[in-house]
């Protein structure tokens, strides 16, 4: 019995050394690192990997994360310049660089951090009216970053990135902006739709003006043709009295030739040259010259008939 008692201890105690060596391994995962103090002072940082701390003497202090975190900070009440209270929440990004720095620079950082953040919003918008605060998101924002990255850079922390997520004025400002951009937004209507009318008239006026244009043209092209009809009818009436005149003069000649073939003598030729000439005029001309020779063939035969009728 006494044997086994024995046994039995030392399956305990070998059971107990085990166990005890077994928390003595430690992994550390990728993104995170362990502070490790001996004794209660500061003994080292663990990075990814496996790691044997000594049993008693050695303790985890604190596990870190050093992957980007992110912290939405609850609405903070600033004043701006202009004395306007206005409700703004913060959104801060930042990562852990240094381990050692983030366990022993300050108690509570993520706490710090706020503070520092509802801080240092308050002196930014404290020098911008409400105006600027409203349009000035990326100033504020850049501000922001840089006063509390170099305040957290002895805590081991480094911000990245500060994001202004709402901005919340007091009611009855709101009620004065949204009657603001209603009047904006009417005014803007009215201008379009003044501009829109402006481009109707300047159309119809244009096209008035084409449609003006193109009858001018349309008339001017019609009283060419008008002109040029009128032109070739007098042309043509021209022709056709000249072809009238050459068949009259062609018909006496070839009457005359006929009669001198027949013998006539020559005072029958010249009354028929006269005939030919009265003709010839058809009663349009005012005036007819005759040939002398013919003239005194003329005043021969009205002696003839003076003397024929006394």
């Amino acid at each position: 019995m006494e044997h086994m008692g024995l046994l039995l201890g030392l399956l305990i105690l070998a059971l107990i050394l085990l166990l005890i060596l077994a928390s003595c391994v430690k992994v550390v995962p990728q993104a995170q690192a362990m502070v490790v103090e001996r004794l209660g002072a500061y003994q080292g940082t663990w990075s990814v990997g496996l790691h044997i701390k000594a049993p008693i003497i050695d303790r985890i202090a604190k596990r870190v994360i050093l992957k980007e975190q992110v912290v939405d900070f609850p609405p903070q009440p600033v004043i701006t310049k202009d004395n306007v209270t206005m409700k703004i929440d913060t959104v801060v990004f930042f990562q852990i660089t240094d381990p050692k720095l983030y366990a022993y620079g300050v108690e509570n950082p993520i706490m710090a951090i706020e503070n520092l953040t509802a801080t240092t919003l308050r002196n930014i918008i404290g020098d911008l009216e409400l105006d600027q605060t409203l349009t000035s998101r990326e100033t504020i924002n850049t501000k922001m970053r840089a006063a509390l990255d170099v305040a957290t850079d002895p805590w081991g922390i480094k911000v990245n990135r500060v994001e202004l997520k709402n901005i919340i004025p007091p009611a009855a400002i709101q009620d004065a902006m949204e009657k603001q951009m209603k009047a904006e937004r009417e005014r803007r209507e009215s201008i379009l739709r003044a501009e829109g009318e402006k481009k109707s008239t300047i159309l119809v006026a244009e096209g008035k003006k084409q449609s003006a244009i193109l009858d001018a043209e349309a008339d001017k092209q019609s009283a060419i043709l008008r002109a040029e009809a009128e032109k070739e009818r007098k042309i043509r009436e021209a022709e056709g009295q000249a072809e009238a005149i050459l068949k009259v003069q062609q018909a006496t000649a070839e009457g005359l030739r006929y009669i001198k073939e027949a013998g006539a003598d020559e005072a029958v030729l010249q009354l028929k040259s006269l005939e030919a000439f009265a003709k010839a005029a058809d009663g349009k001309a005012t005036k007819i010259i005759i040939p002398s020779d013919i003239q005194g063939i003329a005043g021969l035969v009205r002696s003839l008939a003076e003397t024929a009728k006394d």
